[in-house]
């Protein structure tokens, strides 16, 4: 009897591993997030996962909280032997965690030790990493701290933001899986400990992490933009109005830190070092456009 798994995840990024997931092994069920309010007209709106599971006619629980008599009473009515992990966003606590004969196995978007925590595809970007992973793990009572089964290394190109970084290593994530789990299960492959020499964490993104401060160079403020494309969106504030910003480059201009300017017709501002163009903007109450568009429209900068 092929072995039974459930899969437990939100996102984008989990979505993609859901469907190799379920094309190799029994999924008896999914566990994501319930639905939230989306949109200017707060409509409850399903995680990713859930659409994707409706559409496979798989099971779906979605508690508000994980840690009630009912999760378990779910876990027992499909007795998993197996459970796949990937960006859920909530804790496991040991009961969870032991459930399972094969455990818990997490899917995480980093080259572990590298980057432990809640959002390591943006932790990498920020920190000006070169290369990021995907790693393939035996979850345990730590954050990201279990026995590694497997890990991969994925290039991060310079254009990289969150989102198309992140499609990169769901796509990695999803073949290392498949190609794990035979492996391990079979018994023909044992988890390693971690080394907790280069290990780093990386903490959850607040809404106001967004809010570029121009005390900081233009390479950083650069990467916060990648970073944070998705979520919470970097931004300025230009005349008492937020303007969003999903596209910039650096040029090494120097001036007061905060002064705007113009740079090839479109929006610049000065940082502590170097020159923040703004190539691509979101004025408050309209659509995405050019910076150079923006300027074409706006009395002052």
């Amino acid at each position: 009897m092929s072995p039974q798994t459930v899969f437990m995840g939100s996102s984008d990024f989990s979505v993609v591993i859901l469907e190799q997931l379920n094309k190799h092994y029994m999924v008896k069920g999914v566990i994501t997030q319930p639905d939230k309010p989306a949109g200017r007209g707060k409509a409850l709106t399903p995680p990713p996962v859930k659409r994707v599971a409706l559409h496979h006619g798989l099971d779906v629980y979605q508690p508000e909280k994980l840690n009630v008599p009912e999760t378990m009473e779910w876990l027992n009515l499909w007795k998993p032997d197996f459970i796949v992990v990937a960006a859920y966003g909530k804790i496991l606590r040991p009961n969870i965690l032991d459930f399972p004969q094969f455990g818990c196995l997490n899917v995480h978007a980093s080259y572990l030790p590298r980057w432990r925590g809640a959002s390591p595809i943006q932790a990498a970007i920020l920190h000006g990493d070169e290369t990021t992973g995907v790693s393939i793990m035996i979850m345990d009572a730590g954050v990201d701290t279990g026995a590694v089964l497997a890990r991969e290394r994925v290039v991060i190109d310079p254009e990289d933001d969150a989102i198309t970084l992140s499609q990169k290593l769901a796509s990695t994530g999803g073949e290392l899986l498949i190609n794990t789990l035979g492996e391990y299960l079979s018994g023909n492959l044992q988890p390693q400990k971690q080394e907790e020499e280069g290990a780093t964490y990386a903490p959850m993104i607040r809404k106001e992490d967004g809010l570029l401060d121009f005390k900081e160079p233009a390479v950083v403020l650069e990467r916060k933009i990648r970073a944070f494309i998705d979520w919470p969106g970097a931004a300025l504030m230009f005349e008492n109005q937020m303007i969003k910003i999903r596209k910039a480059r650096v040029l090494p201009l120097q001036g007061e830190p905060g002064k705007r300017t113009v740079v090839e017709h479109f929006p610049c501002v000065y940082t502590s070092d170097g020159c923040l163009v703004l190539m691509e903007v979101k004025p408050a109450g309209k659509n995405w456009m050019s910076g150079a568009d923006f300027l074409r429209g706006t009395r002052i900068w």
